[in-house]
């Protein structure tokens, strides 16, 4: 199966704040922004030149809260809580859990990854010599976290390392669809191919395989600091989303390939090819762990990155600030710790995984949190990057709607 490589877009579009007053009732907000999200939706299906199955955004502001949904003709109704695969926002996430663990002294971020666990004998990855990738001894976690590690990206570049045209995980997914994917089997794939992109701080290369490494970097802090075997999702669960968390949200990271149901009601991915088209809705996500195997809804994600970036989650206020500025000095775009600057926008993450395309933000200067949600790709031609660049545009008329 194609996929799509995934990282943050920032697109510098020239807008004007619309003229809207403070006392002006919800109502006719709610009438404008219906206006603007089909508008885009229907130059979006003109552009291609087929259906698109849905298009929503939801919006937090001081003015309100608003949903938006405009439907293609062969697509499914969305609400605020319907569940889809948010892919990449997943980084975010992961970088919260290890702030969350510096914060709490189980780990320091410029700790090279062949270190101690603070407090313990034991390194946090594998000593092992089919953990020993190109420049391991030079890497630390906050590089990782920028993306300035020079990990080698096995789900998105094929350039490299290939089979037979493929990404090692496009083949395996498609090949073998219930193949249980793990940190040890891309690292093992590293080392044997001395792939890489660089040593650290010299090149900015977003890598999935980074992140996969920092899921098991957390799985075995976490499981030292209970001694007890505990993975990525036990600790995403228990610290960040699950019920005992500051900010409880049923959000799920699914780790086994057979984990493939997402909860009801869910909207179901949508690709279009050249030659046939595909439902996306279940989904081996072990191959993304850490990186992109994340389930949600818009209203669980908004509710997720205003809280974080407000310093009312799990996070300070201070490390919410350190992951927004931390770039890394190879870094030329807005990417600091697992989080994005989009232009107009805010800060947070997108993400593309088959079929579903997403975006979330806050924006600190006028407290709007924004999410969007188009589960649709179409990889005829350059369609794919026109989709993407829905997300953008339609966050910032959505926020340029209420008058931000």
């Amino acid at each position: 199966m194609k996929k799509f490589r995934l990282f943050a877009l920032s697109l510098f579009l020239p807008f004007a704040f619309a003229g809207c007053s403070d006392d002006e009732n919800e109502k006719e907000y709610q009438v404008e922004l219906d206006a603007v999200v089909k508008n885009v939706h229907t130059n979006l299906q003109t552009s291609l030149g087929t259906d698109v199955p849905s298009l929503s955004v939801y919006i937090v502001s001081p003015r309100g809260t608003y949903f938006s949904t405009a439907k293609g003709a062969n697509g499914a109704a969305v609400t605020p809580y319907s569940y889809f695969r948010f892919a990449s926002n997943t980084k975010n996430f992961t970088s919260t859990a290890i702030l969350k663990m510096m914060q709490d002294g189980w780990l320091k971020l410029d700790d090279k990854i062949t270190d101690n666990i603070p407090g313990t004998t034991v390194p946090y990855t594998p000593d092992v010599a089919d953990w020993n990738f190109p420049h391991k001894n030079e890497i630390t976690i906050r590089q990782i976290l920028q993306h300035n590690a020079g990990i080698y990206d096995l789900t998105n570049d094929a350039s490299q390392y290939n089979i037979g045209g493929e990404t090692y995980a496009d083949y395996m997914l498609t090949t073998n669809p219930d193949f249980q994917f793990s940190a040890s089997d891309y690292v093992k794939l590293l080392k044997d191919h001395n792939l890489t992109y660089g040593t650290p701080n010299t090149v900015y290369h977003y890598s999935n395989t980074g992140y996969t490494i920092l899921s098991e970097i957390i799985a075995r802090v976490y499981s030292q600091k209970v001694n007890s075997n505990k993975t990525y999702g036990d600790f995403m669960y228990d610290k960040i989303v699950g019920p005992s968390s500051v900010k409880p949200l049923a959000i799920t990271f699914p780790e086994l390939a057979s984990d493939k149901q997402l909860p009801s009601p869910y909207i179901k991915g949508f690709i279009k090819y050249d030659t046939h088209d595909e439902i996306t809705d279940l989904k081996n996500a072990s191959a993304h762990i850490g990186e992109g195997n994340g389930v949600g809804t818009m209203a669980m994600l908004s509710q997720y990155i205003r809280t974080l970036m407000k310093g009312e989650n799990v996070l300070y206020a201070s490390s919410a600030e350190l992951m927004r500025t931390n770039k890394g000095p190879a870094t030329t775009n807005g990417y600091g710790l697992g989080c994005s600057n989009f232009q107009g926008i805010g800060y947070g993450h997108n993400g593309a995984t088959e079929g579903y395309l997403s975006l979330m933000a806050y924006d600190p200067a006028s407290d709007v949190s924004v999410v969007v949600l188009l589960p649709f790709w179409d990889l005829r031609g350059n369609n794919l990057n026109k989709c993407i660049a829905t997300l953008n545009s339609t966050a910032i008329e959505a926020k340029r709607t209420l008058g931000y």
